[in-house]
């Protein structure tokens, strides 16, 4: 009953979070990490054992990740970028065949929701509303832009003047010409979705985004509103979908319009809050793939209007000579 959490860089919480689960059901087992760069990775220094791995593009990469897994005698493992999401579901059955499981949803979900028209055509498909899209030659400011295979917020402008829109962005096929949802009238959620093995949803909490630094919350708090209900009717069942699911919504402030945004599936870095609410999805995780149990449903059974505050705090390493 060992896990492995991947890309682990300066996500502490989210190995301490999976320790303290993990002792609860087994006293000796064991939370390991793997990153690029382990000397410099402060989630490395907290996780029971910590393994250099190469980028996720190269050719040693599942080699060495499943070597390391089988030493350590893991049996779970978590991923957490994007960029880790497809290669791992597609050797899923090499790790299972080993008594691996990934903590990975379906080939066919992860491309959805990496590209961001597909995603849009899921949103739509389940009567779920979209920011305007725009061509290019017929747009109406102000205006979003956006990759539509990107993540942390990374090549993404507000355009309210014309003279802001460069050739850059008039030429790269990746950019998207969305509507602007402003945020004087609209509020920005990230929601922790549930979804048990047989891809039914379990819980929803959506933390609202209060200050966002380097594309990840530093400030947010849970809410229940009328985006729980709106998502139970809507996304009760998603075919491929498993573990934690982060999506984002924009809810205007008046009305009821409710956008969607985007969808990733794994772990987002806002992830604590939902926890320390008491939405257990890590302890879930444990449940129904070391204890082969059933989640119930757990929509009401973690604390709304719990406030994040993040702050940068320091892990020293004695000796350190590179």
């Amino acid at each position: 009953m060992n896990i492995l959490i991947t890309s682990v860089g300066r996500r502490v919480s989210l190995i301490e979070i999976f320790k303290q689960e993990l002792i609860k059901v087994h006293r000796d087992g064991k939370v390991y990490a793997v990153d690029l760069e382990v000397d410099l990775s402060a989630a490395c220094k907290v996780a029971d054992g910590s393994f250099s791995v190469p980028r996720v593009d190269h050719k040693d990469y599942i080699k060495d990740l499943l070597d390391i897994c089988l030493a350590q005698n893991v049996s779970l493992v978590i991923p957490t970028i994007d960029t880790e999401l497809k290669v791992l579901a597609l050797n899923e059955e090499l790790f299972l065949s080993k008594g691996i499981h990934l903590a990975i949803s379906s080939i066919e979900f992860i491309e959805k929701c990496r590209n961001k028209y597909k995603i849009h055509e899921f949103f739509q498909a389940n009567n779920i509303d979209i920011a305007k899209e725009y061509d290019k030659s017929q747009y109406t400011l102000p205006l979003f832009i956006k990759p539509y295979d990107g993540s942390r917020s990374i090549d993404t402008y507000v355009i309210t003047k014309e003279d802001q829109i460069t050739t850059y962005h008039m030429e790269n096929d990746k950019l998207m010409f969305l509507e602007y949802l402003n945020p004087e009238h609209y509020e920005e959620y990230t929601c922790d979705l549930y979804y048990d093995r047989k891809h039914n949803l379990k819980c929803i909490v959506p933390r609202k985004r209060l200050e966002v630094r380097d594309g990840e919350v530093s400030k947010g708090k849970t809410e229940r509103n009328k985006i729980i209900p709106y998502l139970r009717e809507r996304l009760g069942y998603m075919n491929g979908a498993r573990g934690c699911i982060t999506a984002q919504f924009f809810k205007h402030k008046d009305d009821n319009r409710i956008v969607g945004i985007e969808v990733n599936p794994r772990f987002g870095g806002g992830f604590p809050l939902t926890y320390h609410s008491g939405a257990n999805y890590a302890g879930w995780l444990i449940q129904e793939y070391f204890l082969d149990l059933e989640i119930e449903d757990q929509f009401d059974t973690w604390e709304p209007n719990l406030l994040m505050l993040r702050y940068d705090k320091e892990i020293l390493v004695h000796g350190f000579n590179n």
